[in-house]
């Protein structure tokens, strides 16, 4: 068979296979919309804390005014004492408490110790609890810097340093901005090896799994162009709808993304000759879809990661993927400066693509000619 005919081929089986259309190109069209929908306000608003106000003074009470001023939180009750606030955070009414301890006043204005504001958080989830912490700690320093009188130890020392935060790539601060544009390399990545894997374990089904060389290069040409069409859609098409801040090198996606494509459409291929049937190729990769998004380095640092676990995360295309497009799609990077992941991918195509051909067209073959049926 020939390089083009294989190509068509290949496209004709996606297109009239039920389980391959579904996989690998409708999922990415629904991941698109469904997996940024939850996070559509890009950042928790109004999470319910119970505040124990101790002080009952009115510095305190300004500060409760203010807390339920912010965005983040929302007072849901002030109780006098923590045993009743541990009682209704226990029944999953509130997210936290904020106890705003006697003499909090006095020693604001004296500088005394023995006073403070103590947050007890549920931190079941991560993102309340380092939210609910940041409105606290926000409206303590406006309180301590509007609110107080002059003359004050505060206002005599003056601040020691003024801080001033600015998001340089997520502006937003959302959590969508942050997670969605590795996530989208996820998806990509996933869809298109499972649609080259179950591909593959349908061919050795019916044990025509063997290919010659002009069809092996023509099936892989097939599902890189898939994965191409399907990055190209979610970092042009869909960051843009779902205002997911971009500022892109085009040039540099637009290198990159075959490259990528490439490398994972070649490691579909090669897992998918392992399996025997159709079936088994989902069934079997599936799980894999939430430890890749882990070993890409996005919800925790790969450098704090034992070092065999990092050094084979870097045999995933993703790793390298989200160091890639990340920087190009997010932070206008030069090629340049995305050098070393953009060599691991091209690495990475050029080494599955050796491995695949290995495998089903076998060393030696010759253009034009169909390897034996196993």
């Amino acid at each position: 068979m020939s390089f083009d005919l294989a190509f068509l081929a290949t496209w004709h089986t996606i297109l009239t296979s039920r389980t391959l259309l579904s996989t690998t190109l409708l999922a990415v069209v629904l991941y698109a919309f469904y997996y940024p929908a939850p996070y559509a306000h890009e950042a928790a608003q109004k999470l319910p804390v119970v505040v124990v106000d101790q002080d009952d003074s009115a510095l305190s009470r300004a500060m409760i005014v203010d807390l339920d001023a912010t965005r983040a939180i929302r007072v849901a009750e002030v109780v006098p004492n923590e045993t009743t606030a541990k009682q209704i955070m226990r029944t999953g009414k509130a997210d936290g408490i904020i106890l705003i301890s006697d003499n909090l006043e006095r020693q604001l204005r004296t500088g005394t110790p023995g006073a403070g504001v103590a947050v007890w958080v549920n931190a079941t989830y991560l993102l309340r609890a380092s939210t609910i912490g940041e409105a606290v700690t926000a409206v303590i320093q406006n309180i301590a810097t509007s609110r107080l009188i002059p003359g004050t130890q505060l206002s005599r020392g003056g601040l020691p340093v003024a801080v001033t935060t600015e998001p340089l790539f997520n502006r937003t601060g959302g959590y969508k901005g942050y997670v969605f544009p590795a996530v989208a390399v996820i998806i990509v990545q996933q869809t298109l090896l499972f649609g080259a894997a179950t591909f593959m374990g349908g061919r050795r089904r019916s044990g025509a799994w063997r290919m010659g060389v002009a069809e092996f290069w023509g099936t892989l040409a097939a599902f890189t162009s898939v994965g191409i069409l399907g990055c190209y859609f979610l970092f042009g098409l869909i960051f843009w709808l779902q205002a997911v801040p971009v500022d892109g090198n085009i040039a540099g996606m637009m290198v990159m993304v075959p490259v990528f494509a490439t490398a994972v459409a070649a490691l579909g291929l090669l897992v998918g000759s392992v399996f025997d049937c159709a079936e088994r190729a989902t069934y079997i990769l599936a799980p894999t879809s939430v430890p890749f998004f882990f070993l890409t380095g996005t919800a925790y640092p790969l450098d704090q990661m034992p070092r065999f676990i990092a050094a084979l995360s870097h045999l995933i295309p993703s790793t390298a993927g989200v160091h890639t497009f990340v920087p190009l799609n997010q932070m206008h990077a030069s090629l340049g400066e995305v050098t070393i992941p953009a060599l691991t991918l091209a690495s990475l195509a050029i080494g599955y693509a050796m491995l695949a051909y290995s495998r089903l067209v076998g060393f030696g073959a010759r253009v034009g000619t169909s390897g034996a049926n196993a």
